[in-house]
């Protein structure tokens, strides 16, 4: 596979695997709280590289799922105190994301982790660091490692899909049905979290959070089905992706950035022009509605 097809690919599968996940995340009205996990996963990375002093993956995703569920269990303790939820999210967030910053400043000064890196990363950079994988021979570790987690993410969607589906729409009923609420909910963290370092190195904070909230938020407005919506996302995530590649080229600018930029064009031209919830569409039937008034 070509070069600039490598960076495609591993674009197209952040996006497919932040867009599925994200599609929970709107329907939860939680977005806000994988931005705060995606920066948060940083203090994860350093304090697994402070305790083990390596950057092996395996360390980096046990690290970030446990800072990760950290962030989830500490806003919902805020919350639950009386802070609305906003304000916890954005006290938790920002303290230890800062943390995360200190402690790279103090203790990892010489290690290939710096803020840029992290909020931008290099996906450029993907199909040098490669790995060797049996019979596949050299494959770039980004995609190995996006490919594993999306299939794992799928593999959790599928086994839970019916528990995701009712305490995404009534966490009440679910309750009263038997299903552990909070441990579902903890669940979809977990793969926020190992998804968003999984995708870390390559992108950067920045597109995962676009790619965590825009896909899902533009498949909210194109569709009321559960299932379509989810496919919906995890597809717009690859369109988003594929498109910014193809404008960063045009233009000269980070291939990342580019990408999130894509994410915010596609959703707001769906905004405008969503059959059912668009602007248009809603100017047209209150225009409608006026006109049999008179």
């Amino acid at each position: 596979m070509s070069y600039e097809m490598w960076i495609i690919v591993t674009g197209a599968l952040v996006g497919a695997s932040c867009g599925v996940i994200g599609a929970f995340l709107i329907l939860r009205k939680i977005a806000m709280l994988a931005d705060a996990i995606s920066h948060t996963v940083l203090l994860g990375i350093v304090l697994a590289f402070l305790v083990s002093h390596s950057m092996n993956g395996a360390f980096m995703l046990a690290g970030a799922v446990l800072v990760g569920l950290f962030t989830a269990f500490a806003v919902q303790l805020l919350n639950s105190g009386g802070i609305q939820e906003d304000a916890s999210i954005g006290v938790v967030f920002t303290s230890l994301f800062a943390l995360g910053v200190i402690l790279i400043s103090l203790y990892a000064k010489d290690v290939h982790l710096d803020v840029e890196h992290v909020l931008m990363g290099e996906i450029a950079f993907v199909p040098w660091e490669t790995v060797s994988l049996l019979s596949f021979g050299e494959l770039p570790k980004a995609f190995v490692m996006l490919g594993s987690i999306f299939l794992l993410d799928l593999l959790l969607i599928t086994l839970f899909y019916k528990e995701f589906k009712i305490t995404s729409f009534d966490p009440g009923m679910a309750a009263a049905l038997g299903i552990p609420v909070l441990l579902i909910h903890y669940v979809l963290m977990v793969m926020v979290s190992v998804t968003s370092v999984a995708a870390f190195d390559s992108v950067g904070a920045i597109l995962v959070v676009a790619m965590l909230i825009a896909p899902g938020a533009t498949a909210y407005l194109l569709t009321d089905r559960y299932s379509a919506m989810l496919l919906l996302s995890g597809g717009i995530g690859v369109l988003d992706s594929t498109a910014g590649y193809f404008i960063a080229k045009a233009f000269d600018v980070s291939i990342s950035g580019s990408m999130a930029v894509a994410a915010g064009i596609i959703f707001t031209l769906a905004w405008i022009l969503s059959p059912r919830y668009g602007l248009l569409s809603r100017l047209f039937s209150r225009h409608a509605v006026h006109k049999l008034q008179r």
